[in-house]
């Protein structure tokens, strides 16, 4: 593939198509998913509710299952949110979040990329590997461990569910079925922040929505997070004195984000593997 997009082009896109992003997310980090789709220029909604949310789904245009505080009843509101967005043809994606910490949520995750089909499978590095059915070390939500051939580790998952896949780690990978690329973007103050990771994924179903191919949403939106990261963290958007602070200011540069430098995405962005 050919990088051949700019930030500022993908997000002038999403601003002005304004897409409508369902999320069924977890309880923890609620407010700061739906701020980051309206930061990025698109329409949050929750609905979590099986009365409602085909309906919803229906008349969206970008759908992020997360299993963050899964549920039984939550594992069926995603899967009957999932299965509205296949039908409608809206752009899905699924966040399996501490799949490989328990027999539980191993099951729902794989529900979630088996019985529907995923544009995009987001994860940490212990996440995709576990979901790929490799070893991997999960505590709780948080990988820990080393992985190595996480790039392959994503091509791998790409192949099974035929869908990107998003790696995030020090180094985030996004993995097709023919190639995975590294991007270098980001700080390490977003690993100091609960839910960055429920952002990122919610960013991926934003920039799925408002563009037409799912690889270039993936790389757009993966990298448009890590410069936003980097943004908040080297002061263009005001002094932070910790996480929390640094939260608010990360949260400025994602919606600020026209006003910073945006780096040539090709300079960034390297293929590491390919078949």
């Amino acid at each position: 593939m050919t990088i051949d997009f700019t930030i500022a082009e993908a997000l002038g896109t999403i601003r002005d198509e304004q897409p409508l992003i369902n999320c069924v997310t977890n309880a923890v980090t609620v407010n700061d998913v739906a701020n980051v789709t309206l930061h990025w220029g698109g329409l949050p909604v929750m609905s979590d509710d099986a009365r409602e949310v085909d309906d919803m789904v229906a008349g969206a245009q970008g759908c992020l299952l997360n299993m963050g505080t899964v549920s039984e009843a939550g594992e069926e509101v995603m899967l009957t949110a999932g299965r509205a967005a296949n039908e409608h043809d809206v752009p899905l994606v699924v966040d399996p979040v501490g799949v490989g910490a328990t027999p539980t949520r191993d099951r729902v995750a794989e529900a979630l990329v088996t019985d529907l089909d995923p544009t995009v499978v987001k994860g940490n590095y212990g996440e995709i590997t576990a979901l790929a059915g490799d070893d991997a070390e999960v505590r709780g939500v948080e990988s820990v461990g080393e992985y190595a051939d996480v790039a392959e580790t994503a091509m791998a998952l790409a192949r099974d569910t035929d869908a990107v896949v998003v790696a995030s780690g020090e180094t985030d990978v996004v993995a097709t079925t023919e190639a995975a690329y590294e991007i270098t973007a980001g700080d390490a103050m977003l690993g100091r922040v609960v839910g960055t990771g429920c952002m990122l994924g919610v960013t991926l179903a934003t920039f799925a929505a408002a563009l037409d191919d799912a690889e270039t949403a993936a790389l757009a939106g993966t990298l448009a997070f890590g410069v936003a990261g980097e943004a908040a963290a080297n002061g263009s958007f005001g002094d932070y004195e910790g996480p929390a602070s640094y939260r608010v200011t990360f949260l400025d540069a994602v919606a600020g984000l026209d006003d910073a430098e945006h780096p040539e995405a090709d300079a960034r962005i390297e293929r590491v593997v390919e078949t």
